[in-house]
C-alpha cells in the first residue's frame, strides 16, 4: 500500500492520465475501480505514473470497463 505523499501524487496522476486518455469526466465509480486497480499495480510493483497509468489504460478501454465487473488483481497483466 502507498504510504507518503509522492507515492499518492504519482497514482493520482496514473488516474488522471488514464481521465485524459479517454477523455472521460471523473467520477466517484470510476474513480473508486481506477483508483483500486492503480494501487494494486503500485502493490505489484509498478513504481511510475507512466507505467500504472499504461496498464490502466490496457486494462479498462473507456469508462464501460470501470462499470463492468472490475478485475480482479490476478487478472490485470
Amino acid at each position: 500500500m502507498p504510504h507518503d505523499d509522492l507515492e499518492f501524487r504519482l497514482l493520482s496522476e496514473a488516474v488522471q492520465q488514464w481521465y485524459r486518455y479517454y477523455e472521460v469526466t471523473p467520477d466517484e465509480q470510476c474513480s473508486s475501480t481506477l483508483c483500486n486497480a492503480a494501487i494494486d499495480l503500485f502493490n505489484r510493483g509498478y513504481r511510475t505514473a507512466d507505467d500504472v497509468a499504461t496498464m490502466l489504460i490496457g486494462t479498462y478501454v473507456g469508462r464501460w470497463a470501470t462499470r463492468v465487473n472490475m478485475p480482479i488483481s490476478s487478472t490485470i497483466h
